[in-house]
Order: C-alpha cells, then sequence, then structure tokens
C-alpha cells in the first residue's frame, strides 16, 4: 500500500489566487445546488470579517481543501465554507480540516460547534461526515430559519 502524502492544515489569509478561487468554485457550486435564498456560504469579504478563521489544506504543496469557522460568542462557534477540491475527494482532506477546527476550536474554549449544510444528495458525503464526528441534527440557530434546502447540526466539544 502507498503512503499518502501528510495533509498540511494552515490559516490562510485568502490572498492566495488558488484560494480564493477554491472559494468562488464553492459559492457556484452552492448556488447551482440550492436557491439563492437558501445559499449561506461565505464569500472572501465576509471570510475576512472579524471573528472568522479560515484554514487551508495542503497536499505535495497543492491547495486540497478550506474551511472557517465564525465565531457566535464566547463558548460557540460556526464551521462555514467547508470545501474539498475536486482533485482531492475521498483523500481525507475534508475530516482533517474538520478534526483540525475542531481542536483548534476547543483550545479557544469554545465549547459547541453549529453548522448549516444542504439536503439535497450534493451534500450527502457532508452530512455522513459531519453525522461521523459526533455532529447532531438540531433547529435552525442563530438567525437560520427552518428551510427545505437547510439542516442544522450541532457538536459539543
Amino acid at each position: 500500500m502507498t503512503e499518502r502524502p501528510p495533509i498540511e492544515i494552515r490559516v490562510d489569509d485568502l490572498s492566495g489566487d488558488d484560494v480564493r478561487a477554491l472559494v468562488a468554485s464553492h459559492l457556484d457550486g452552492m448556488h447551482a445546488s440550492s436557491p439563492a435564498e437558501s445559499v449561506h456560504a461565505l464569500g472572501l469579504d465576509a471570510l475576512r470579517a472579524p471573528g472568522v478563521t479560515v484554514w487551508s489544506a495542503w497536499i505535495d504543496g497543492e491547495l486540497a481543501g478550506l474551511g472557517a469557522m465564525k465565531a457566535l460568542d464566547p463558548e460557540r462557534a460556526e464551521l462555514k465554507s467547508m470545501r474539498v477540491d475536486d482533485a482531492f475527494r475521498g483523500r481525507g482532506v475534508g475530516r482533517a480540516v474538520l478534526q483540525h477546527i475542531m481542536t483548534d476550536a476547543a483550545a479557544r474554549g469554545i465549547r459547541s460547534l453549529w453548522l448549516e449544510t444542504g439536503t439535497t444528495p450534493d451534500f450527502d458525503p457532508a452530512r455522513r461526515l459531519y453525522e461521523s464526528e459526533g455532529f447532531a441534527y438540531c433547529g435552525p440557530f442563530e438567525g437560520y430559519v427552518e428551510d427545505p434546502f437547510s439542516v442544522f447540526m450541532t457538536r459539543a466539544l
């Protein structure tokens, strides 16, 4: 069995062309699978806002994925903008980013993570990942409303 190269995860300032392109691809994908009013993904400006941290994942110098965390209050944060580049799907990048964010959040004193994700089949892998990492379904939070294109999940840390 060939050993896979390590996944390097680091805080990202969103200045790289490849990272900006992946954010744009993420937004395009969200709009392709959900009506505009049901898209809650953050664009570049929102990802640069105070209280938001973005991480990028790299394999052999290539951008493999990204994820972000938005502080809701001193003990709660929301997982945002999880995306794995299509070329790196199935290689554990999403799980590595998610686990990195959970570890970082816990170190910051965050006691629970929250998220919104889609309900269409395109989002099946994301929901399975979150379920496998202990996230449970819940109701809307922080201004979200019931929406047939959204599900909400939370996890204690």
